[in-house]
């Protein structure tokens, strides 16, 4: 059960790093700025950094995991749609929800079993 836990938070880890580094480059990467400009969300760009914030550090609280991970399911969905309308690859956003799922899979096991 414990080896099931520590994997559960090393996907977990993974997953929030990413996240918490998309947040910082949608609020100080002008690339990253410029390209949700590009692909027509520029103007809520500060709204989704907060939202996806929010989400991660509810995945990362073990009481909030479960609607961190619903919320960051939404997100994540909604980014793998910005990608698939601009005919841009998918599959990096694709595999950080997975890694969202086994994460929060694995810490609630008894909850999901």
């Amino acid at each position: 059960m414990k080896k099931i836990l520590i994997i559960g938070w090393v996907f977990t880890a993974i997953a929030s790093v990413v996240l918490l580094y998309s947040v910082y480059g949608k609020l100080f990467n002008g690339g990253m700025i410029e390209y949700m400009f590009e692909v027509g969300v520029g103007k809520y760009v500060t709204l989704i950094a907060f939202g996806e914030l929010v989400a991660t550090s509810l995945f990362l609280i073990p009481a909030t995991s479960r609607f961190g991970l619903l919320l960051l399911s939404a997100h994540m969905g909604g980014a793998i749609v910005i990608h698939l309308s601009n005919e841009e690859p998918f599959a990096f956003q694709s595999g950080i929800l997975i890694l969202i799922w086994l994460g929060g899979i694995f810490r609630n096991w008894e909850r999901f079993r």
